[in-house]
């Protein structure tokens, strides 16, 4: 990948996963990122969030693996003279500031916005807060999806919810701070002044709500848990079982690629049928279809019936656990490599992009 931001000093204060991504991003683009770490805490709380698997007594987990490569890690106390000079010294000459403490440990820490931008009028100082409007309430990842409505509609019935099994509010957060800071940064080129740009995660978790927030706006369709399937589109989402035990899921999304399905199943009476002859007449009768279409697709091994349906240009894949998911070649291909205080560490690239001039 390229490197643009070489040249780029990046100082991070910021600990657990939305803002040490922000951190990981400008690292992967060739930024120095210094990373000053709480010594009295032991560092990033995220280094002794292990798996029961991993070792008890290294210093770091793969948690914290996950967004902290690429980075140089200073253990300091921001509340003592030695470590608020080192601060001081590095806002003063740094690029870019990511921060995520609350409201009340800022002056403590020395992280007051005023007392930043004296130091360094063209900082550009990125924040990480919990909650839009009571920034003194801790914020967490699993008490953020379930208040902004993402377990209220993810699991299989409203008697079995769940929530994504990453943290994807901070996933979101992390990316916007991202876009906001290369934003500041592009502005800055221009201006010459620095900026303070700020994302809350209450407010990064309803930009993930797109078209579910859009079907309740415009429709007061509340979404509810339907497994993987989709309120929209039939048979989108839906789960089978083939001929060898292993799964696939369908995303037909037009009539074109119903038909292609009922073609490739040797069901094409289906294309007919006036209770399958729409998508809103597919979605309505979605639990009749899936039954008919089951035993077709029971008849074959999953790799066969795969490969037909992709010669037949009808969206359909394999259902794979993340282990067979990381085997495949993308993901090989964006495994990332380092030694963190001797011990070997892998992540999957926080950027999947590519930049290629012309």
């Amino acid at each position: 990948m390229a490197k643009p931001l070489n040249g780029l000093l990046v100082v991070e204060t910021a600990s657990v996963l939305a803002g040490p991504a922000v951190g990981m991003f400008f690292a992967e683009l060739g930024a120095q990122v210094i990373k000053l770490e709480n010594a009295k805490a032991g560092g990033d709380i995220t280094r002794k969030w292990k798996l029961p698997k991993e070792d008890a007594l290294s210093t770091v987990s793969a948690y914290f693996s996950s967004v902290n490569q690429g980075k140089e890690h200073c253990m300091t106390d921001l509340t003592a003279p030695d470590g608020r000079q080192l601060l001081d010294d590095l806002v003063a000459k740094a690029d870019v500031l990511i921060t995520n403490q609350m409201d009340s440990d800022t002056e403590k820490l020395g992280l007051q916005r005023e007392r930043l931008r004296a130091l360094n009028p063209k900082l550009l100082h990125g924040h990480i807060r919990g909650y839009t409007t009571d920034p003194s309430r801790p914020a967490y990842d699993v008490v953020l999806q379930a208040e902004t409505g993402y377990i209220g509609m993810t699991g299989t019935d409203t008697a079995h919810p769940a929530k994504l099994p990453v943290a994807m509010i901070d996933v979101l957060a992390a990316h916007q701070l991202k876009e906001g800071l290369l934003l500041a940064l592009w502005q800055r080129e221009r201006s010459g002044k620095g900026a303070y740009v700020e994302v809350s995660l209450e407010e990064a978790a309803f930009t993930g709500l797109v078209n579910q927030a859009s079907n309740w706006l415009m429709a007061q369709h509340a979404a509810r848990p339907i497994g993987t399937l989709h309120p929209n589109i039939a048979p989108y989402g839906e789960l089978f079982t083939c001929a060898d035990g292993s799964r696939i899921v369908l995303a037909v999304g037009s009539n074109e690629q119903f038909k292609c399905l009922c073609q490739a199943l040797d069901l094409s009476h289906l294309v007919h049928d006036q209770h399958f002859s729409s998508n809103a007449k597919r979605v309505t009768n979605r639990i009749v279809l899936a039954q008919m279409l089951a035993p077709a697709i029971a008849a074959a091994p999953r790799n066969e019936l795969l490969a037909r349906l992709r010669e037949a240009q009808v969206p359909a894949g394999a259902v794979n656990s993340i282990d067979e998911a990381l085997g495949s070649p993308t993901a090989r291909g964006m495994v990332l490599e380092e030694v963190i205080d001797h011990v070997r560490t892998l992540r999957i690239s926080g950027n999947a992009f590519r930049i290629e001039g012309y």
